[in-house]
């Protein structure tokens, strides 16, 4: 008897896991990005501060300033008065040794993403990563230009291998198209398995078709 309920208690428990943990998870990282986005008020004086005008602080007001800021920079940029002074603002970034490389590849990657997602992550793959005999889950990103592949005959592709559970981070790696293997996974899918640490998965992948 005392056996079924102690297993009758472990079963609730494990069952009550399975739900607090992807719920406190995403509040958690919720709250984590609202106070990451706030910080962005602390660039401005003491005395104009919304804390100190206001007398006390209230969670999220940086995320609703960011995003009527991005609003009016997106209306201003559609203006002629906007658009040339978009273009000030960037031959003065790029004046800046240090600012300039950053600027750039910073504006490339919004590009890439935002202004036209046709050039995100294309399909998604495995690499022997980081060295042969392992596997590691990566996104296609396009074609290697030709000056870095010069003097080899095979054709290489830019493959995003991210880390986990961070995939914001990770190795890009220039890979010859004849040893990548292609996984039937969407990105999204491919990226809750890296965030989950493979806890979530699909069918598994056949390594020999490219062994």
């Amino acid at each position: 008897m005392r056996v079924k309920i102690w297993q009758r208690i472990k079963q609730t428990f494990i069952a009550g896991l399975a739900v607090v943990i992807p719920v406190g998870i995403s509040i958690y990282t919720l709250f984590f990005i609202i106070d990451l986005i706030d910080g962005v008020l602390d660039i401005l004086p003491k005395r104009i501060h919304p804390d100190s005008l206001i007398g006390y602080h209230i969670p999220g007001l940086g995320v609703i300033v960011t995003l009527v800021i991005t609003i009016l920079a997106g209306l201003m940029i559609r203006s002629y008065l906007g658009k040339k002074l978009m273009d000030l603002g960037e031959n003065f970034f790029r004046r800046i040794p240090v600012v300039r490389s950053i600027y750039d590849g910073s504006k490339q990657v919004v590009d890439s993403f935002i202004a036209n997602r046709k050039k995100g992550f294309k399909k998604v793959v495995l690499v022997r990563f980081p060295h042969t005999g392992l596997y590691s889950l990566g996104f296609v990103t396009g074609e290697t230009p030709s000056h870095i592949k010069e003097g080899k005959e095979s054709q290489f592709i830019n493959v995003y291998v991210p880390t986990t559970p961070n995939p914001t981070s990770g190795y890009l790696v220039l890979v010859p198209s004849s040893d990548v293997v292609e996984v039937d996974m969407t990105v999204n899918e491919a990226l809750s398995f890296i965030v989950s640490c493979g806890l979530v998965q699909k069918p598994e992948v056949d390594l020999e078709k490219k062994a």
